[in-house]
């Protein structure tokens, strides 16, 4: 909805892993280090550039998502206003999307500052 800004720093994100997902009725959520994610919006895992795994509102993630747990983040971008891509040491990519126009598509925390992105 409010696209991802340019000046969102995810630089915290490299060299840390998450060990666990947790799955809401309407969201995703991970943490890798100190920065918390929520997304609403899909969120899809490839390796070699073929889709191995999504999540979507309303939907149990598959188990491909297995695969990223416990797995240090090697590359976090920004590669527009609408995706963020994190490549894992395994060689896998996890894609968030901001692909809802009306609605908030995801929320971004960093631990111990009280501004929650929201995009």
């Amino acid at each position: 909805m409010y696209r991802i800004p340019k000046d969102l720093d995810l630089s915290p994100v490299v060299g840390e892993f998450t060990t666990q997902l947790r799955i809401g009725q309407f969201d995703l959520q991970f943490t890798f280090g100190r920065v918390s994610f929520a997304v609403q919006s899909p969120v899809n895992l490839f390796r070699e550039n073929k889709l191995i795994g999504d999540w979507e509102e309303g939907k149990w993630p598959e188990s491909a998502f297995y695969e990223i747990m416990n797995v240090v983040v090697k590359r976090c971008e920004i590669v527009n206003d609408g995706l963020i891509a994190f490549e894992f040491e395994n060689g896998i990519e996890m894609r968030l999307e901001d692909s809802l126009d009306q609605y908030e598509t995801m929320q971004i925390a960093f631990e111990g500052d009280p501004t929650i992105w929201v995009i």
